[in-house]
């Protein structure tokens, strides 16, 4: 097939049947002529972009493997904010299975959120001081795409979005997450839906502020487990929502780790402590009456 045929269809949907005919006509062969044009690979994913990101500041060996891993967790923050939201919504429609389906999604994130510390965990503390000086006051907390995740996923506080106050598009969107239901939020309201005694207040509230946990909430879920015959369905989104909450802390576990490898006890950047700070911060748990019930089974 002649390359001008390929500078006119590069971009376009094809289906599994003209992949097949075009293999047939190039024998089986890869496409190495597109003209003037970029790959459809390159123009899909935009690597062209996304490879020009990396701007670093000093001649340190380790600065590439830092930028780059923590660029790697930025579009992993981005893509569990996503499922997250979707997994909201299927509950709101009462879509448990398909959410459920979703849920493998996030854990996959979460996963691999967490073996990109080990990228960041052979840096000694000199090699993190050839570069650390370039950071200034920027520090992980100030991170939009994770501040949205951890909105939608339930741990809401308004304070965290004013650091991104002077960007407006930036700021808007965070605090249009805050105001919205979280996915705990969905859960929630799911529970009641299914005749489980769930207070009022919990189902239609302000959903800008924390959540705060309630014995009602967690009586509701001893429910669920003590009767998992009569809710399967809701005693396997539980076990599951433990689970993202059981990897999300892992995630915070290993961070502390690194930065208690690299940093010791030096103050972190952005005016944090350092390692006191993320200790404090480690201790939270998503999800909070599905870990104080498991005391009263």
């Amino acid at each position: 097939m002649a390359a001008s045929e390929y500078r006119s269809s590069a971009y376009q949907a094809l289906t599994d049947r003209e992949r097949a005919e075009r293999a047939a006509r190039s024998g089986g062969e890869p496409i190495l002529e597109f003209g003037d044009s970029l790959t459809p690979f390159v123009s899909y994913v935009r690597s062209d972009v996304l490879l020009s990101l990396q701007n670093f500041r000093t001649k340190s060996p380790s600065e590439p493997a830092f930028l780059i891993a923590t660029q790697v967790m930025e579009l992993m923050f981005k893509l569990g904010h996503i499922e997250v939201l979707q997994v909201r919504d299927l509950l709101d429609a009462d879509e448990i299975d398909a959410a459920l389906w979703a849920l493998r999604r996030v854990r996959s994130v979460q996963s691999l959120l967490t073996d990109v510390w080990e990228l960041l965990s052979p840096l000694s503390p000199a090699d993190y001081g050839e570069f650390r000086d370039q950071l200034g006051d920027g520090s992980g907390f100030q991170s939009f795409a994770y501040r949205q995740w951890e909105f939608a996923l339930g741990n809401k506080n308004a304070a965290m979005a004013r650091p991104h106050a002077g960007d407006r598009a930036t700021h808007g969107e965070l605090l249009r997450v805050l105001s919205e239901p979280s996915l705990y939020d969905a859960v929630i309201r799911l529970l009641g839906r299914n005749g489980l005694p769930i207070p009022a207040d919990c189902a239609d509230r302000d959903w800008a502020q924390p959540y705060r946990a309630r014995p009602e909430v967690e009586q509701a879920w001893r429910q669920v487990y003590q009767e998992r015959d009569r809710y399967q369905v809701l005693h396997r989104l539980a076990e599951t929502l433990v689970d993202v909450a059981y990897e999300f802390g892992k995630w915070r576990a290993t961070h502390l780790l690194v930065v208690e490898r690299v940093l010791g006890s030096k103050p972190g950047t952005g005016g944090t402590s350092g390692v006191d700070w993320l200790r404090r911060a480690a201790e939270h748990r998503f999800f909070p009456e599905l870990w104080s019930v498991r005391g009263v089974l």
